[in-house]
């Protein structure tokens, strides 16, 4: 997940090797013990459990569907939006793709009035790429941008201008007409932010820095419901049925929470290796974020699991082991199984047991679920890839060499663990037959890469200005800082640039997907949307009781009053 580094503190520590004590000087990381204790979450209950909840819902929604229906066409896609933003995509999910096809027949029907509303024209565009739908860019070509530019402020919709701000972060590269429209709307937006209503200007400022496309669906989920309660034109059935859903879900995310903290209590390994992270709450927050979906309580597992070694893994190449000792436990996972084990001290021994037990475990939970053959060659290669890409970033550190951005990069896409994670939400959402996994897992190659960019950069922006200070491992930041001999400042502007340009390769990527594939393309580019989040103001992973914090209490601890 991009886990960043920590340390530079040593310790000194009394190793026994054969019949002789050998004194070994480690790193120090001096993480900030776990705030969520077992016991805290093993206490947590909801209220909203069982089928009388789940019948309330279905009711409120049958009641909702009847009103949806009866919606002009003109009005449609606002009301999409509004179904997404209250959390609502999981129930209403065949309403919204009836409703999308919709909008793409009446596109260009004049009698319909799209392309003469700025707000509508806009929206539908967004919302018909987001859900993979190819729009062209010409529909927004044929607003007539030139044109808006010399009209009076007054006479122009600035709801319309910030939704044409929030389209054009759609994008894919080289396309002129949408550059021009995200030129033009965020000069527009600044030049009248003063002219605004304060709820107006404060969707203006939060949009200028994190765009709705980059922010995470269900992170918002309660701002979004709390916000459209004080509108004067809100549907009341549906502000019920969001309300009564979020609760629901919460429910269910709460009983995988727990679960997942007992499997991490049974396993017993944040006790071995007391140089390590014990983030279980923030890494089941992280797979929340992936696919908070009911359905998909089987993949937030798998993830939650794989991200815990992670951190592990991470800290132990960080912080922990020595370059002869990491050589050797990469050895160990490429063969997979015990031949070197016993050079290895305690700590890193019970790691790989852990691990190997705990892949197995994933494999088979998926395979008896999605009825996959053979599927553990993808974790293998997948685990070997990570600590492959972590030994050769050790190798630099403890040899005190400065790499290039390429060839940071050409590692930190992998280390970022991007691939490592989008393994499981492939094997968890793919469709067809086990032989033709391999292909299709070849084909998101380009995804997954510069969505793993994005987490390794974002990573490094929340990070990299502690790491120069402790000296501590390379970032993307240090590496351009030392290639181009620029300021910290300078090479920030640079990989902001880089994640811009690297999302849009990513629009591309969704516009190109298949319908089947349209699960998992989500999934990978919702890992790129919780590292805007985790990362927007520092370290919010590793440090707990920040905004981080608060996230988790509103969507894990306390339901919505109905």
């Amino acid at each position: 997940m991009g886990i960043p580094k920590h340390s530079s503190n040593q310790l000194r520590i009394e190793m026994k090797s054969q019949s002789c004590v050998v004194t070994q000087e480690r790193r120090c990381a001096n993480y900030k013990p776990n705030i969520w204790s077992y016991d805290f979450i093993q206490s947590l209950t909801s209220d909203f459990e069982g089928a009388t909840y789940i019948e309330r819902a279905k009711k409120l929604k049958d009641e909702f569907v009847i009103i949806l229906n009866r919606v002009p066409v003109l009005f449609k896609p606002l009301m999409v939006e509004t179904i997404v933003k209250l959390g609502l995509s999981n129930v209403l999910h065949k309403e919204i793709n009836d409703i999308l096809h919709t909008i793409v027949s009446n596109l260009h029907n004049d009698d319909v009035g799209f392309k003469e509303d700025l707000l509508s024209a806009a929206l539908c565009f967004r919302l018909l790429r987001q859900h993979g739908y190819n729009a062209s860019q010409d529909f927004i070509g044929e607003m007539g941008l030139d044109d808006l530019k010399d009209r009076p402020g007054s006479t122009i919709d600035l709801r319309g201008v910030l939704e044409l701000y929030e389209a054009s972060h759609l994008a894919t590269n080289n396309e002129e007409t949408m550059l021009k429209a995200k030129a033009y709307s965020y000069k527009y937006l600044m030049d009248h932010y003063f002219d605004m209503d304060a709820n107006l200007a404060k969707q203006v400022a939060y949009a200028s820095e994190f765009p709705s496309h980059r922010k995470v669906l269900w992170f918002n989920v309660r701002q979004q419901i709390s916000t459209y309660k004080l509108e004067d034109d809100k549907n009341q059935i549906l502000l019920d049925l969001a309300k009564l859903n979020f609760n629901i879900v919460q429910a269910m995310h709460l009983n995988d929470l727990k679960e997942m903290s007992q499997w991490w209590k049974k396993l017993g390994l944040i006790e071995n290796v007391g140089f390590a992270r014990d983030r279980l709450m923030e890494s089941f927050l992280w797979t929340v974020g992936v696919a908070y979906e009911p359905q998909h309580a089987l993949l937030r597992k798998c993830l939650t699991k794989v991200v815990m070694f992670v951190l592990v893994l991470d800290d132990m190449y960080d912080i922990y082991g020595s370059l002869d000792e990491l050589e050797c436990f990469t050895r160990t996972m490429e063969r997979w199984d015990y031949q070197e084990i016993d050079q290895l001290p305690e700590c890193m021994k019970i790691c790989f047991k852990a691990l190997v037990t705990t892949t197995n475990e994933i494999v088979d939970d998926i395979e008896k679920e999605n009825g996959w053959n053979n599927i553990l060659p993808f974790l293998k290669i997948a685990w070997v890839d990570f600590c492959e890409g972590m030994l050769q970033e050790a190798r630099w550190y403890k040899k005190r060499y400065t790499p290039t951005l390429q060839d940071y990069l050409s590692s930190a896409w992998i280390t970022s663990s991007g691939p490592l994670l989008s393994v499981i939400a492939f094997l968890c959402t793919a469709h067809g037959k086990s032989e033709e996994l391999k292909n299709k897992w070849e084909d998101s190659h380009d995804l997954i890469y510069h969505t793993s960019i994005i987490i390794r950069l974002l990573n490094d922006q929340g990070t990299s200005a502690a790491e120069l200070e402790r000296g501590d491992a390379h970032s993307s930041i240090m590496c351009y800082m030392a290639e181009a001999s620029v300021t910290e400042d300078i090479a920030r502007k640079h990989m902001k640039a880089k994640i811009t340009s690297a999302w849009s390769k990513i629009n591309m990527e969704l516009l190109t997907a298949s319908k089947e594939q349209q699960k998992f393309v989500e999934c990978v580019i919702n890992m790129a949307r919780v590292c805007h989040f985790i990362y927007q103001s520092g370290d919010g992973f590793s440090v707990q009781d920040g905004a981080t914090k608060n996230k988790v209490k509103r969507l894990f601890f306390e339901p919505l009053e109905l």
